[in-house]
C-alpha cells in the first residue's frame, strides 16, 4: 500500500553538533502551531526517544537498518505517520558514520531506505565559509545525498546574514535557519550517553528556550515545504491482531533501573498474542498476576544496586519463577540482574537473583560495543542452531560468566566470542535483541509463554 507522510531527517555532520536539542526544539515548536508531529530516531538508541516523548507526549520509535531490514524501516515510518501531519526523524551520529566505516545503518541508509529529504544541522561556531565547503562535502560525498537544507545551530547573532547568503551561494542549499549559542540547555552525559528525560526536572523549559529561539530563527514554512516533497512510502500494512481471553501475560520490566526499552516492542509482543502488563523489579514485591513470562531489558541496574538488592522479595521470586521454567528474555541490565553479584562503581557487590552464577563489574570503558550477528551454537529458547540474529551491545560492566549458547561476530571484522546464557526457556546475555524487526523470535518466546502458562506456571 501507498501512505503519504510528510517527512524529514534531521541529521548531523559529526556527533555533538545539538542534533538532539534541536530536535527536541523543533518538536515542541510544530506541536505549538498545532501540528500532530510523530518522532523517530535512527539507530539502536534507547535514551534520545525518551526526550522525544517527554515533548511530545506520544511514543518515538526506532528505526535502524542493520538490526531490521529496509521494508520494516519503511512499515515503522508509514505507520507512525497514519494519523500525523509531520514526522520529524533525528539521525545518529555524523550523516555518513555506519558499521565499521561503512554507510550501513547510518542516517544516510535510513534516509535513501525510506526516501526521506535531509536537512543537515552544522555547527557554525568559529567558522564561516569553512562550513560551507563541510556543508558541500556532504552533498557530493553520495549520489543522491536526499539533503535538502541545511540549519546553521550556534550560529553568531551578528554573521546570520551573512551566513545565510553564504552558504546558499555556495552550497545551493537553502539556509532554513540560524540558530544562536544558548546558554543553560546543555543535555547532561552519563557513561551511556545523555542522561534520561525522566531525570531532567527542567528540561521543557531548556527546551521552551529552544523552540522560543526557533521561532525566530527558522523558517517554518521552508521545512513544511522539504516534508511535503517526501514521496509516499510503499510498504505491507501492519497487521494489529485482537487479544485471546487467554493470550499469556509476559511481565516486561519498566523502572529507573530498567529502562532500554523500544516502545514497539509492546505492539511486537501483543502482535504474537500475548498480553503486556509492566513491573518494577526495584519497586514491586510480587510478579504481576499470571504470568507466564519475563522480559527483563536493559538499563542501569549498576546505579540501582542496592534497592534491586533490598528488594529479596522480588530478587527470590524471579529466581524460583526462572528455575520453575518460566520463559525469559534478559538482556544487557537485566542479564546483569540474574547474577549472584552486581558490584557497583564504589566497588561494593550485592547480591542479585542468582540464576547466572558469576559476578558483574566495572571495566572502566565500553565493552564490545556496537553491532554484532549471533549464530546459535544449538537450539534455545528463541534461536535453532545455525540461526543468525543482529543484535547490538553497550555496555561498561562485564560478566565472568558469559555463556556459550551463540557466538557473536562484528561485522566486517574477523572478531568473535562466546556470549549468551541460552537454554530451552532462557535467553540472558549482554547482546540486545530487537523483537519486533523479527516475528520468528518473537513467535517463538510467546508460544513458550503460552505452553509454560498451559502447564499451570505462572505468578500467582
Amino acid at each position: 500500500m501507498e501512505v503519504r507522510a510528510p517527512r524529514v531527517l534531521l541529521a548531523g555532520t559529526a556527533s555533538g553538533v545539538g542534533k538532539t536539542t534541536v530536535m527536541c526544539g523543533l518538536l515542541l515548536l510544530l506541536a505549538r502551531r498545532g501540528l500532530r508531529v510523530r518522532a523517530c530516531k535512527c539507530g539502536p538508541d534507547y535514551v534520545d526517544p525518551t526526550f522525544h516523548q517527554r515533548v511530545l507526549g506520544v511514543p518515538s520509535c526506532n528505526l535502524d537498518t542493520f538490526l531490521g531490514d529496509a521494508a520494516f524501516v519503511r512499515a515503522q515510518v508509514a505507520h507512525g505517520a497514519r494519523d500525523a501531519d509531520l514526522t520529524l526523524i533525528e539521525g545518529a551520529m555524523g550523516y555518513y558514520d555506519g558499521v565499521s566505516c561503512t554507510t550501513r545503518a547510518s542516517a544516510f541508509d535510513v534516509a535513501d531506505a525510506t526516501d526521506t529529504p535531509v536537512v543537515l544541522v552544522a555547527d557554525a561556531r568559529g567558522r564561516s565559509l569553512s562550513a560551507a565547503a563541510e556543508v558541500a562535502g556532504f552533498m557530493r560525498f553520495r549520489e543522491p545525498s536526499h539533503i535538502r537544507g541545511v540549519l546553521l545551530n550556534r550560529a553568531s547573532a551578528g554573521y546570520a546574514t551573512a551566513m545565510r547568503s553564504m552558504m546558499g551561494d555556495e552550497t545551493g542549499l537553502s539556509v532554513l535557519g540560524c540558530l544562536p549559542t544558548l546558554d543553560g540547555v546543555r543535555l547532561e552525559h552519563r557513561h551511556l550517553g545523555l542522561v534520561r528525560a525522566p531525570e531532567i526536572d527542567d528540561l521543557l523549559d531548556r527546551v521552551g528556550r529552544v523552540a522560543d529561539a526557533l521561532e525566530d530563527a527558522l523558517d517554518v514554512d521552508m521545512l513544511l515545504g522539504v516534508a511535503a516533497s517526501a514521496p509516499a512510502i510503499e510498504c505491507e500494512p501492519r497487521a494489529v491482531r485482537a487479544l485471546p481471553d487467554d493470550a499469556p501475560v509476559v511481565a516486561v520490566a519498566r523502572d529507573e533501573a530498567f529502562c532500554f526499552l523500544y516502545d514497539e516492542l509492546a505492539h511486537a509482543l501483543e502482535n504474537m498474542g500475548a498480553r503486556v502488563v509492566w513491573f518494577s523489579p526495584l519497586h514491586d514485591q510480587v510478579l504481576p498476576a499470571g504470568t507466564s513470562g519475563l522480559y527483563l531489558c536493559g538499563g542501569y541496574p549498576e546505579l540501582w544496586a542496592q534497592g534491586l538488592s533490598d528488594n529479596v522479595a522480588m530478587r527470590e521470586q524471579v529466581r524460583e519463577a526462572i528455575s520453575d521454567g518460566m520463559p525469559t528474555i534478559a538482556e544487557c541490565g537485566g542479564f546483569m540482574y540474574l547474577h549472584d553479584w552486581l558490584v557497583d562503581d564504589r566497588g561494593v557487590s550485592w547480591p542479585m537473583a542468582g540464576v547466572v552464577r558469576g559476578t558483574c563489574r566495572n571495566q572502566g570503558h565500553l565493552v564490545r560495543f556496537g553491532y554484532a550477528t549471533l549464530t546459535a551454537a544449538r537450539d534455545s529458547l528463541v534461536a535453532r542452531a545455525g540461526d543468525q540474529i543482529p543484535v547490538h551491545e553497550f555496555h561498561y560492566w562485564d560478566s565472568d560468566a558469559h555463556g556459550d549458547a551463540f557466538v557473536a561476530r562484528k561485522p566486517h571484522k574477523d572478531v568473535g566470542w562466546e556470549c549468551v546464557v541460552g537454554t530451552d526457556t532462557l535467553y540472558a546475555g549482554f547482546p540486545h535483541l530487537y523483537l519486533p524487526a523479527h516475528p520468528q523470535l518473537t513467535r517463538r518466546f510467546v508460544d513458550a509463554c503460552a505452553a509454560f502458562g498451559a502447564l499451570g506456571g505462572g505468578a500467582t
